[in-house]
């Protein structure tokens, strides 16, 4: 709809009539999936257009509900929010690119700055520059070479949102063949992501490799988000790029939690949910994460905060295959985990969950994983992930993945020795087969094992 609003001042008229179009249909879905509340935002191209306010008289008709006119910092605000409700520990700007407009705002932690806002999306530049990719880049530059926002960014991250920005990501995945084909978190190195954008702008887009995967009615607009995006990294000299999946209509739902439920890690809450629809126990699960604590506690392996947090989404998720096939279920927990829609998780995240599920199923033998999936982990990461698979492959045979038994059997690092401590009637668990995981978990961490019964 923002495709004319920059030259000729209104909506474009085919564009009104498919959105409108576009919303008695959602509107139909709403009421046969019986919708309780239907909420709408309208951004940059309604905002800026003389006819604006008629469309959104129309649209609420349909809509039947109100329609919020979002101004250029409620819009930065809200797209801030989107990126909080996904990610953890955002130091950075965040940038959103829409086809009408360019918010700008910068996070720190929960604290987040005044957003501004900019006519840079990609419909109201190519518009603006009569689709010459010289002057397009010439207003690009006049308005963000000395942006004051971009100057703290320094060093920092910058957060790409918007649908141009993920087709630029997505066309660089596939270029490099990256093994992962989420886009959430996708990080790409500054310096890396303005020779990629410069290339884009640089030549005609059906002869880039891989164009296949970037519909054809996006590809017209990559040139001038790559622009953007350039412009962005040569003004600000940003670390990395971090692409979010999570913008403004997340941030807005984002807006509505309490404060307790904005708290909640969304890394855990849905693995919690994969525990409790996949697993054959899903106390199981929260009773290995005790487990796991005791025993990591005892053997002094140093860990992170964060690397905590992995391994207990790690035993949460660490049942989710056994419906599997016994040959598929590494190979099916590792895809699964891998493509699940996780946020607050980064890629090398996602390959230590998907490989510590694997080795639990599959065992500790790396010949029938694919090398690719290791290259996004670091090799502390790999080495946490062994650890882990080896530990859950302790705790199954010994609990038949069924509640109670953990609690009642210990597994502790005692005077240097790997000890699993059986008593009553768990005594009759110490067989071979035990012995042989147990034995493989002493040697990854470098003790003598011991089965301890009572």
């Amino acid at each position: 709809m923002g495709r004319e609003v920059a030259t000729k001042g209104k909506l474009a008229a085919d564009a009104v009539e498919k959105a409108l179009s576009a919303l008695a249909r959602f509107r139909a879905l709403c009421d046969v999936m019986q919708v309780g509340e239907a909420i709408a935002i309208a951004t940059a191209a309604v905002r800026d257009a003389s006819d604006g306010p008629e469309f959104i008289e129309r649209a609420k008709k349909i809509c039947r509900c109100d329609i919020e006119l979002l101004s250029g910092n409620r819009e930065a605000k809200l797209a801030a929010f989107g990126v909080l409700s996904g990610s953890l520990d955002i130091d950075g700007v965040i940038g959103d690119l829409g086809g009408g407009s360019l918010e700008l705002v910068d996070v720190k932690g929960e604290a987040i700055g005044e957003g501004i806002t900019m006519p840079l999306g990609s419909l109201s530049l190519a518009d603006v520059s009569s689709r010459s990719i010289k002057q397009a880049e010439k207003i690009v530059r006049e308005k963000l070479e000395d942006e004051k926002l971009l100057k703290d960014l320094k060093g920092r991250t910058f957060y790409a949102v918007g649908g141009t920005w993920r087709a630029i990501a997505r066309l660089h995945m596939m270029q490099k063949g990256y093994p992962l084909h989420v886009m959430h978190g996708y990080s790409i190195p500054a310096k890396e992501a303005m020779e990629f954008s410069n290339l884009i702008h640089r030549v005609d887009p059906e002869t880039l490799s891989r164009i296949e995967v970037i519909s054809e009615a996006r590809r017209p607009l990559l040139a001038y988000g790559s622009l953007v995006l350039a412009q962005i990294v040569r003004a600000g000299k940003p670390a990395s790029i971090i692409v979010s999946a999570l913008g403004v209509r997340e941030g807005l739902l984002y807006e509505k939690l309490s404060e307790d439920e904005r708290n909640q890690d969304p890394l855990l809450e849905a693995a919690r949910e994969f525990n409790f629809l996949r697993s054959r126990s899903p106390e199981h699960g929260e009773e290995l994460i005790a487990w796991t604590d005791k025993f990591m506690e005892s053997t002094g392996i140093d860990e992170t905060p964060d690397e905590m947090r992995l391994r207990h989404a790690g035993c949460l998720l660490a049942d989710i295959g056994w419906r599997a096939h016994p040959d598929y279920r590494g190979e099916q927990s590792l895809n699964i985990i891998s493509n699940a829609a996780f946020s607050g998780i980064d890629h090398p995240g996602r390959a230590f969950l998907a490989l510590a599920v694997f080795y639990r199923y599959a065992g500790l033998n790396d010949e029938e994983l694919s090398p690719r999936i290791r290259e996004i982990a670091s090799t502390r990461l790999l080495d946490r992930a062994r650890i882990l698979g080896a530990v859950m492959r302790v705790a199954y045979v010994a609990s038949a993945s069924m509640p109670g038994v953990l609690p009642k059997s210990p597994l502790v690092v005692e005077k240097s020795v790997l000890k699993l401590k059986l008593s009553g009637e768990l005594a009759a668990l110490a067989s071979g087969r035990l012995n042989n995981r147990l034995r493989q978990l002493g040697k990854l961490i470098g003790r003598e094992y011991k089965i301890e019964v009572a």
